[in-house]
């Protein structure tokens, strides 16, 4: 693990006890996203960066899901909320940039709100790619204020700016279902596929 993806995990678990706090503006913003990106996925599905879980509520019954994040804080508040829920999920400790899943391992990839604090989004995308199988459905939301101006000339002068995810899932070679620009354009949601 580089050492930028050190710090965003220590930064994770310093947040897992209160990020849940949080969550009202993400619900009155977002509406119905999480139950679309969720409901739609299929088979063996991977949640990436699954937090503390806000999103397990929203698979439907009998999903076989698996979350990874990277932070052991946000997983225990993860297992806490799979139980009150009454999700099974396989809840592992791992590094989006370098997931612990064989290639075709997943039908679906669900990723909310997180791409953006991943440190090498395109590697995190590619890893996506990687382990989901032939046709496989990749959805993923996230905020995109950084790519607006004026924001937008102090990201580029960063040493690792971050990117619209759009583009790095079309570069990757994902071929886009759907893509819904939300909230004035702030955020974008994302249903793609990993063509056969």
């Amino acid at each position: 693990m580089d050492e930028r993806t050190t710090n965003v995990r220590s930064d994770w678990n310093r947040m897992a006890a209160g990020y849940d706090r949080g969550a009202g503006p993400d619900r009155r913003l977002l509406g119905g996203t999480r139950a679309v990106l969720c409901g739609g996925a299929r088979g063996r599905v991977l949640e990436i960066a699954v937090g503390t879980g806000r999103d397990l509520a929203y698979y439907p019954p009998g999903t076989d899901l698996t979350g990874v994040d990277l932070s052991p804080g946000m997983l225990a508040r993860a297992r806490e909320r799979a139980e009150a829920v009454g999700i099974d999920a396989a809840l592992v400790e791992g590094d989006a940039q370098d997931l612990p899943f064989a290639d075709g391992e997943f039908d679906s990839v669900v990723c909310a709100l997180a791409l953006c604090t991943i440190p090498d989004q395109r590697a995190a995308v590619a890893e996506m790619w990687r382990v989901l199988r032939p046709g496989g459905r990749l959805a993923l939301v996230d905020h995109i204020e950084y790519t607006r101006w004026p924001l937008r000339g102090r990201e580029r002068r960063k040493e690792h700016p971050r990117r619209r995810p759009l583009e790095i899932v079309t570069e990757t070679g994902f071929e886009i279902d759907r893509h819904d620009r939300l909230v004035l354009g702030f955020f974008d949601r994302i249903v793609a596929h990993r063509p056969v």
